[in-house]
């Protein structure tokens, strides 16, 4: 089930941020609740993704790349008309071009200072 998230999510997204990336993402969960764009998908009543807004702008992160598909699958507007996948999740690539997405500017995804290989699936943000 996918959903708008709510105050009362933000814990729980906190801690599947941790869990994936190595820190949490507070400021910007709570952006996205007062945009009302977070969203959140659950699966056995337990919350196994989310995504803040869905672009350039927004990132998602969940346990695993069928959460992430439920999440591109019930979204309704796309930021800019694009959003970041990093190519080497090859399933989840794939899975975009069958449903009809492009690719339609390749990246290198940067990072400054210590990078931690993310454990989990996810979508990255653009930061100025």
């Amino acid at each position: 089930m996918v959903r708008t998230a709510t105050l009362a999510d933000i814990d729980i997204c906190n801690k599947l941020c941790f869990q994936v990336h190595g820190h949490v993402r507070h400021l910007e969960l709570l952006d996205a609740i007062e945009q009302q764009t977070l969203t959140v998908v659950e699966h056995n009543g337990n919350i196994t993704g989310y995504t803040t807004v869905l672009g350039f702008d927004g990132h998602a992160v969940a346990h695993s790349n069928q959460d992430l598909k439920a999440l591109l699958g019930a979204v309704t507007a796309i930021s800019e008309s694009e959003f970041l996948l990093p190519t080497r999740n090859t399933e989840l690539l794939r899975w975009c071009l069958e449903k009809g997405l492009h690719v339609v500017r390749p990246m290198t995804l940067m990072s400054m200072g210590l990078y931690n290989e993310p454990a989990g699936a996810f979508l990255p943000s653009i930061i100025y």
